[in-house]
């Protein structure tokens, strides 16, 4: 009997090593146990409902946050739509009730429409909208959405230009807006089903594309910080990827943001490290490995290949060595490490080099649930 368990724990063992071997380097279905996004997921997901609301991504900040700020956004995004794809009922309620104190009690938390990095927050009613149909989500997350293209009466010089030339008055062309501008302005056409929101997106997207984008295919964080910040790069790379994937063919923008992805990600191989990540400052061989950027551009190519538009060998391959390398950084705590902190512009290489690195920070905990919806859609 000894023998006969020892024969067949053996044939196990060959039979799993055989499957390890037949896994294609460009395989994004099968992983090993532990790696799957399904596990992921859903670690990732439940740490963010047992964590209060962050302060600019600091989940341990040294006063409590005045308003639901964009790296929660992202992040409950991300949770609802990773609830949607694994068809998790339960889970998606418990995100819904994280919102509704924001009717009444946490009202006041309720960020104003007035920037780029508030108007964001529109994205997540508007989610709670098109998974239970409620109103009351759709008007709180329309309001978001139509503001950021209604011009103030205060409005600086400026805002009244870009607004004259039919751009958000929020326009500044700080690389990061191309995922704040774009998930609203995304999320409000899947609602309503009007193009204005998305054909809107997609102009802004190629004034920033036409503005930034380098010869090189990768991107200042503005033209006054001429640096490829990482994560920058990573809110321009998920920007596009969630643009494309709903904008309509007869867009006539969708060339050229095409375009500008293609060339971007022929980039992103170009500097991907050869253990699958990328660097705080992307072609800086002396910068940090950092993981926020890295999800982002994981997310990217992960909806690339998934939707034909990189070759999935290529692409894939590259996507799969970045995510399995990425969830080595998440520690016990199912908290990812290695994140940059929040980093406004500034010429100065130091300025990027020396930024603290966060463990549990939202800006990386959000981009891990997408690529696990990525790699399950």
């Amino acid at each position: 009997m000894k023998t006969k368990t020892s024969f067949f724990s053996v044939l196990l063992l060959f039979s799993v090593a055989l499957i390890h071997a037949q896994t294609k380097s460009y395989d994004l279905k099968n992983f090993p146990k532990g790696n799957t996004p399904q596990e992921i997921g859903t670690r990732i997901a439940e740490k963010f409902l047992k964590t209060p609301h962050s302060k600019y991504g600091n989940t341990h900040p040294e006063t409590p946050p005045t308003q639901i700020t964009y790296p929660d956004v992202c992040t409950w995004l991300g949770g609802m739509w990773f609830a949607e794809v694994t068809k998790n009922k339960d889970l998606f309620n418990r995100f819904e009730t994280r919102f509704t104190p924001l009717f009444g009690a946490e009202k006041n938390l309720l960020p104003k429409p007035n920037h780029v990095d508030n108007n964001v927050f529109g994205s997540v009613p508007l989610e709670l909208y098109l998974q239970t149909k409620q109103s009351k989500y759709l008007d709180l997350g329309l309001k978001y959405a139509d503001t950021q293209w209604i011009l103030p009466e205060d409005a600086k010089p400026e805002q009244k230009a870009w607004d004259d030339q039919g751009y958000s008055w929020q326009t500044r062309i700080w690389i990061d807006d191309m995922f704040m501008i774009t998930a609203i302005q995304a999320q409000a056409f899947r609602a309503t089903g009007d193009r204005k929101y998305i054909d809107r997106a997609a102009k802004e997207m190629v004034l920033y594309l036409d503005k930034i984008q380098l010869k090189n295919g990768l991107f200042y964080h503005s033209p006054e910080a001429l640096f490829s910040w990482g994560r920058g790069n990573g809110w321009m790379a998920a920007g596009m990827a969630e643009i494309l994937r709903i904008l309509p063919k007869d867009n006539p923008d969708r060339n050229r943001i095409m375009e500008g992805y293609h060339k971007m990600m022929g980039a992103l191989l170009k500097y991907q490290e050869a253990d699958g990540m990328w660097r705080q400052i992307i072609d800086d061989p002396q910068a940090w490995k950092e993981t926020s950027s890295t999800a982002m551009f994981t997310y990217a190519m992960i909806t690339g290949v998934k939707n034909g538009w990189l070759d999935k060998k290529t692409y894939g391959t590259a996507a799969r060595k970045a995510w399995l390398a990425l969830i080595s950084y998440i520690n016990q705590d199912d908290e990812l490490t290695e994140v940059c902190e929040g980093t406004n512009i500034k010429n100065d290489r130091d300025h990027y080099m020396q930024r603290k690195r966060i463990v549990g920070d939202l800006h990386g905990q959000a981009p891990l649930l997408w690529c696990a919806t990525a790699l399950l859609r």
